[in-house]
């Protein structure tokens, strides 16, 4: 029997998979970025979670998420800050710097994964058992969706986001 690699065609590849990534993330780092510095830490709407935490969350999944499709060490770096409100980081300029590491850590990783890992099935983080593709696919979901609350906090604060379609 033929190994299924070997006959298998890439509709997107994993270097443009990468860019696409990036490309969100950038998006997400000019929102984070638009936020008055008070407001990042303290708006919030409807009980939701600011967007400090919000971005934190988006930073602790992107940072381990990388890490353990590369690897297979799941564990966030330095340990999850998004749920921790003692996380060390009281300023915008350090949530940027934050954010800045890990789309650095992003570039590392990704050229380590593996072909065989994107359809290997394994529990992200230890709980969340998907493939390889849909693990990251999760990833990037997830940091649209917090985006997509940045817009509305944004909106609510009278500032006009970035467009969301400018992800380059």
């Amino acid at each position: 029997m033929a190994n299924i690699l070997e006959n298998t065609v890439n509709v997107i590849t994993p270097e443009v998979i990468q860019k696409h990534w990036q490309g969100h993330r950038d998006l997400s780092r000019r929102i984070l970025d638009q936020f008055p510095e008070k407001e990042l830490f303290e708006f919030s709407i409807g009980g939701m979670r600011t967007y400090a935490q919000l971005a934190l969350e988006m930073i602790d999944l992107a940072a381990g998420g990388a890490k353990g499709l590369a690897t297979g060490d799941w564990s966030i770096p330095g340990g999850p800050k998004h749920n921790n409100t003692d996380h060390g980081i009281t300023t915008k300029a350090e949530l940027l710097e934050q954010w800045d590491k890990v789309t650095a850590d992003i570039d590392q990783y990704f050229p380590q994964i593996a072909p065989t890992r994107w359809q290997e099935k394994e529990a992200a983080f230890g709980q969340y058992e998907n493939t390889g593709i849909g693990t990251l696919l999760y990833l990037i979901d997830n940091e649209i969706h917090h985006r997509g609350q940045g817009y509305v906090y944004l909106r609510a604060l009278g500032i006009e986001p970035t467009p969301f379609w400018a992800r380059y």
